[in-house]
């Protein structure tokens, strides 16, 4: 008897082990029938969403286009709206980090000063983009103003391109240094971030004077360009929008990327890669939506200094920091807007000659005009563009013209009591 049982028990296994384990359909036989997975789980296609309650899919990305300015539309024109060519001053604006709540940021503090000196708020900030649109200015990619080809003489130069705009409008090009977040700016009213948003597209991390958590497309300048390129897109129509000029010292876009010398650890490596990770999609989005970039070098450094030791670190820390991230760019934005070798425009010295090397094309400092300059003795540009910030609302308000008028912009009732030569 016990060895028939013994039997029984071992054809019962034998046929359990031969059941398949998904039915004709190549289904697992749980989920057919409800109830539980083989691991124990819950069948997902049999648990009962909450009355009224669907899980939200995610937003699909809306198509972007981006094309250059630099060739010709097939027939002359696009939508029919007529393309001409423009061979004129091609006009350049920089900004830093917008003040999203100016009572923090000029609340008296040591920092004050400094901020009302080189930044504009967000109400500016719309009212200056707002202004350049109704004059008439659309935006272009700074890649797409300049390109390298070979001469003559079989060596490699930069030419400045024939741009083909709609009729009746004039380019401009946007750049925005120190789009790193540091901390300094974390205590005195601006965006802490950038982030993907639940419709995939870039908005800002932030905290209000209150302490509370802030997430918005309308406190920092990437997102508001972003914003308003969607309801004007006729202020883009080549997909550009800016050019944003990096350190790596204290990370980029917020997340902090950055190594230093001082008590690493295996701890703050590991940080330091889940920072990498999480800036990665930012990145992403904003390359994909017509943003590139460029650098700034990474700890912020004067070129004029000399010191090519120096600037050879520097560099390489930040190709291996934040070109490592970024990508490969052939714009490099001055510090100080100090030029390298004292003066690019006459010296073709050791650092000017290092940094071209390095993959450098365009050379960007800072002036009274967007002026440029194709260097003949190397393959390279030397450029300088406008700054709209404090001190040129309140001190240079006719040479911005052409672009608003610092009396309809500046926000005087918020900012610390300075003097303004307009006023």
């Amino acid at each position: 008897m016990r060895r028939f049982l013994c039997l029984l028990l071992i054809l019962l296994l034998l046929s359990s082990c031969a059941a398949p384990a998904n039915d004709a359909n190549g289904t697992d036989p749980a989920a057919s029938s409800g109830g539980q997975t083989a691991d124990g789980t819950e069948n997902p296609d049999e648990t009962e969403e909450p009355e009224g309650e669907t899980t939200p899919e995610p937003a699909p990305l809306e198509p972007y286009e981006i094309r250059s300015p630099a060739e010709e539309p097939e027939g002359g024109s696009v939508d029919g709206v007529p393309y001409v060519a423009w061979d004129g001053i091609v006009e350049h604006l920089f900004f830093h980090p917008v003040v999203a709540y100016p009572e923090l940021a000029f609340d008296g503090d040591g920092d004050s000063n400094g901020i009302d000196d080189y930044m504009v708020t967000v109400d500016e900030y719309n009212k200056i983009l707002q202004n350049v649109y109704d004059k008439g200015y659309v935006l272009v990619d700074i890649n797409d103003v300049w390109s390298e080809t070979t001469g003559e003489d079989g060596q490699p130069k930069m030419v400045r391109n024939t741009l083909y705009l709609p009729e009746g409008k004039k380019p401009l090009i946007l750049s925005y240094d120190d789009t790193n977040y540091y901390p300094y700016m974390l205590a005195n009213g601006f965006a802490y971030k950038l982030i993907i948003g639940e419709d995939g597209k870039v908005w800002s991390w932030g905290l209000d004077p209150q302490g509370n958590e802030v997430v918005s497309r309308d406190l920092d300048a990437i997102p508001i360009l972003d914003k308003f390129v969607e309801e004007h897109p006729d202020f883009s129509p080549f997909g550009a929008k800016g050019c944003l000029s990096l350190t790596g010292y204290e990370g980029i876009l917020g997340y902090r990327t950055q190594t230093t010398t001082q008590d690493w650890s295996a701890e703050k490596e590991a940080n330091r890669q889940s920072e990498r990770e999480a800036v990665k999609p930012i990145i992403a989005e904003l390359k994909r939506t017509g943003w590139t970039f460029g650098s700034h070098t990474w700890g912020h450094i004067r070129l004029g200094s000399g010191d090519m030791a120096k600037i050879q670190k520097d560099t390489e820390l930040w190709f291996d920091e934040v070109g490592s991230l970024v990508g490969e760019t052939a714009i490099l934005f001055y510090p100080h807007g100090e030029r390298p070798d004292g003066n690019d425009w006459t010296n073709t010295g050791p650092a000017f000659q290092y940094l071209q090397s390095q993959g450098f094309r365009v050379f960007a400092s800072i002036g009274v005009e967007s002026f440029s300059f194709i260097k003949k003795d190397i393959c390279a540009v030397i450029c300088d563009r406008l700054h709209p910030d404090g001190t040129t609302l309140r001190h240079s308000r006719d040479r911005y013209l052409q672009f608003y008028d610092a009396k309809d912009i500046m926000d005087v009732g918020v900012r610390p009591q300075r003097e303004i030569d307009w006023a």
